[in-house]
């Protein structure tokens, strides 16, 4: 009755209370300030320092109202809920650091009309919210207290932590509102929930609200407690199984029995705990380990499943090798390990800043296709090392048997997991740069067709689950980064190429040649033949006649042969005691390697007839190919020979036909074929040739010897040929061009249709040539002949519209040219 008495009377007291209109505001932070709660406050922003002197230089009456952002540190008005208490500052205590403690305690709810002033001080007019008068005590109000008090003691004895002090005053309130008050400010609700709270003014509908709470709070720690029982439930049994084991080696011990197997079975459990395996994977491992430990050591199966095991525990499930996102730093190593590469580079660095914003991705599956020696192999041990990665390289060169991929079912003796699970093991991490090398050499028989197999390893959407018939377990492989390269697409499956993103890389130029030369090649050379840049060097000439003269290839293999084979000669002389400088100039080239091995074609000195350059692609790089046509009397046959293919021929027989069909616009009897024979020859007959890209060439050699115009030596073409005439686009344009130039040609014909894929081939290789795009193959003809169209025999009519003679020039250019260098 005391207690009850002593809150009627604070109630009488905090309704005498005067409360002006106008007081000062002090947001504060993380708590609800209730009525007849309190608390400490700590305060230090000025505006609310400023707030707090006002209110002590007065009567000491605060207005509190909580913000509803935590970490705004200048809150505006509408930051600031409208609904608060008025408090009275009771104690106060300025803290060395400035900052000011208080000690308020509740007096009223109220509610911000308007916002007064905001210098120095937050100053705000306010209504006093009235609670509505307590009616007699009814059996609900009573039924609703009780529930609220016991929800209160099961909370309590759930672990909840409350002041006994609390707890005795709760149990002795009877007035609902101040009930709900007291309870709601001592169980450590949420703001948002405790404001919601303090803005309901029935008393009744408060005291619910409070009962909702303490039921969900109830719950919680009820789930909580389970919890924890669970936990240490499982705890116990774990613990008795040890001891369980323990009296079991006791007992074993003094049986004289061996503890070799007990040790590598816990040996193996151990391991199988640290493996950090996926839970459906680590459940299976100890499945197969319980089979181990019941199974007989001599069983046939034992050594299997012992086996099985060591593969399961030394696999990669959680390890990984964490990425070096620093997108400058990979590109100095990239740079610094190759030069030129730019597209490569380029997406590789993508991928990098994709990581570096993006956490969780899928790694990408770059195949990199271009001739032997242009650094394919080499740039995925870069990648790796720019990127901080672990490198693993497996050849499918000449592989036909899908267990190669796959693995072999754990049924046969012998089985192992497939080169995809063995290179992870030999990574030792989940993520390591994966190279898949010469993917267009994988063949197939009986045994099944590796490159399927291949298809889910390499499909970002599949390859999360990828299932190796030895493991019978799914292995991620989304973080891992394969790399597959190729010497040409024409033999990789389509399916499988449509997985990958490919890069091509055409060969290098002779100034590519000569800078990667003096980077890496001679140094390398150098050191590994036992001499060092202070007893050899190489001028850029000599260099040069190196790539000119004695190589003539895509690649770089056969360019650092040649200067091996140089430093081996020199590094003999240091061996006998020469300690001369050996200065390689290119007359040291040719006393050093021997003659030259590649001289320009004898037959391409002068402008010839019926003699045309043309240009071919082949898996190792571009190639320059020589057709040669001449006639000779006969009855009209076609003769062809040089190892040609189908297609090759039918090009030829697609050219003769068009030539037939304009014989009068070349100035040509109709019956030009009746007293002659044709012999097309493509040089180098032992190689079989094969495409409709020489179609154009094919065409220019007919009308050359047909009209005995010849043809421009330093002219070279390209393009597929038509019934009508028309020039077909080709591919390989890049390689083709750098054949080309390494042939010493200045001109270039290529089909109309290719001007895009000139993007592509650098700037410095257009200025060394100049590009003429041809539509049809007349265009070929003005710039391949010396004359065209050819002149009428003497005595023949000249038809005015056909009497050009003088030959299109491309020195400088035109409609249809790409200016470049001057040919």
């Amino acid at each position: 009755m005391k207690d009850k008495e002593d809150t009627v009377e604070a109630k009488q007291e905090s309704e005498e209370l005067k409360i002006p209109d106008i007081l000062p505001l002090l947001p504060v932070r993380d708590v609800v300030v209730y009525p007849y709660m309190i608390l400490p406050l700590f305060v230090g922003r000025e505006i609310s320092i400023s707030a707090v002197d006002q209110a002590l230089s007065r009567d000491r009456l605060i207005f509190l109202a909580t913000q509803k952002e935590m970490g705004d540190e200048e809150p505006t008005p509408e930051g600031i809920y409208s609904v608060g208490t008025v408090a009275m500052i009771m104690r106060m205590l300025k803290l060395p650091d400035g900052r000011v403690k208080i000690l308020v305690q509740g007096l009223a709810k109220g509610r911000i009309v308007e916002f007064v002033d905001d210098k120095p001080y937050f100053s705000v007019r306010i209504e006093r919210i009235v609670e509505p008068a307590a009616t007699e005590e009814s059996l609900e109000t009573e039924a609703l207290m009780r529930a609220v008090k016991e929800q209160l003691s099961k909370v309590v004895s759930l672990g909840k932590v409350i002041s006994p002090e609390v707890l005795v005053i709760v149990e002795n309130m009877q007035e609902p509102g101040s009930l709900a008050d007291l309870i709601a400010s001592n169980i450590g609700l949420k703001v948002d929930d405790a404001q919601r709270l303090l803005e309901i003014i029935d008393p009744l509908e408060r005291l619910q609200k409070v009962n909702e709470l303490l039921s969900k709070e109830h719950e919680l720690l009820d789930m909580q407690a389970k919890i924890q029982s669970a936990a240490k439930e499982e705890m116990g049994k774990s613990q008795r199984e040890y001891f369980l084991r323990e009296q079991l080696r006791a007992i074993q011990q003094e049986l004289g029995e061996t503890d070799a197997r007990a040790e590598e079975i816990s040996e193996l459990r151990k391991s199988i705990d640290q493996a950090k395996m996926p839970s459906a994977v680590e459940k299976e491992a100890l499945k197969q380990l319980g089979r181990l430990e019941q199974m007989h050591p001599d069983a046939a199966e034992a050594g299997m499943l012992r086996t099985y095991l060591d593969w399961l525990v030394e696999l990669p499930w959680g390890k990984s090798t964490k990425d070096v996102l620093d997108i400058k730093r990979a590109k100095e190593i990239l740079d610094e390990d190759h030069f030129y590469l730019e597209k490569i580079k380029e997406r590789i660095l993508e991928f990098l800043a994709v990581r570096k914003l993006k956490k969780k991705m899928k790694g990408p599956i770059l195949c990199f296709v271009g001739p032997p020696g242009v650094g394919k192999t080499s740039l995925g041990k870069s990648i790796a090392r720019a990127m901080g990665r672990k490198f693993v390289r497996i050849s499918l060169g000449g592989v036909r048997d899908e267990a190669e991929i796959r693995g072999h079912r754990r049924t046969y003796v012998g089985a192992l997991p497939g080169r995809i699970i063995q290179g992870l093991k030999q990574a030792g991490s989940n993520n390591p740069v994966f190279m898949l090398d010469e993917l267009d050499k994988l063949g197939s028989d009986f045994r099944g067709d590796p490159s399927s197999a291949l298809l889910e390893v390499l499909d970002p959407e599949q390859n999360h689950m990828f299932s190796d018939h030895y493991i019978n377990l799914p292995f991620s492989l989304s973080n891992v980064m394969f790399i597959a390269t190729a010497n040409q697409m024409d033999t990789i499956p389509g399916p499988l190429l449509d997985r990958m993103e490919v890069i091509s890389l055409a060969g290098y130029t002779e100034e590519e040649k000569l800078e990667i030369s003096k980077r890496y090649l001679i140094p390398r050379q150098t050191k590994e033949n036992g001499i060092t840049d202070k007893q050899i060097s190489f001028t850029d000439e000599a260099i040069r006649t190196i790539i000119a003269k004695y190589t003539r290839e895509a690649g770089l293999r056969n360019l650092e042969r040649e200067i091996g084979g140089v430093c081996r000669k020199v590094a003999r002389k240091v061996a006998e005691g020469d300690t001369r400088h050996f200065r390689i100039t290119p007359a040291a080239v040719a006393k050093y390697l021997g003659p030259a091995k590649f001289i320009r074609e004898g037959e391409m000195e002068k402008n010839e007839i019926g003699t045309v350059t043309g240009l071919a692609w082949t898996p190792v790089g571009g190639e320059v190919l020589f057709v040669e046509a001449t006639t000779m009397n006969g009855k009209g046959g076609l003769t062809l020979t040089g190892h040609l293919g189908d297609v090759m021929k039918e090009s030829v027989q697609a050219a003769l036909s068009y030539i037939r069909s304009k014989s009068r616009e070349f100035h040509l009897p109709d019956d030009f074929l009746s007293g002659v024979d044709i012999h097309v020859h493509v040089p180098a007959g032992a190689i079989p040739k094969d495409g409709p890209s020489a179609g154009v060439t094919m065409a220019t050699a007919l009308v050359s010897a047909l009209s005995r115009i010849p043809v421009r030596k330093d002219v070279a073409m390209t393009g597929e040929i038509t019934l009508r005439g028309k020039v077909l686009p080709i591919g390989g344009l890049k390689e083709k061009m750098l054949a080309a130039i390494r042939a010493g040609i200045k001109t270039i014909v290529i089909p109309e249709q290719n001007l895009k894929d000139l993007e592509e081939v650098p700037k410095h290789i257009l200025k060394k040539v100049t590009v003429v795009t041809a539509k049809v193959i007349d265009d070929v003809l003005q710039v391949a002949l010396e004359t065209f169209p050819p002149a009428p025999p003497a005595g023949a009519e000249k038809p005015a519209a056909k009497a050009k003679t003088a030959p299109r020039r491309v020195t400088a250019p035109a409609k249809g040219v790409v200016a470049g260098a001057k040919g």
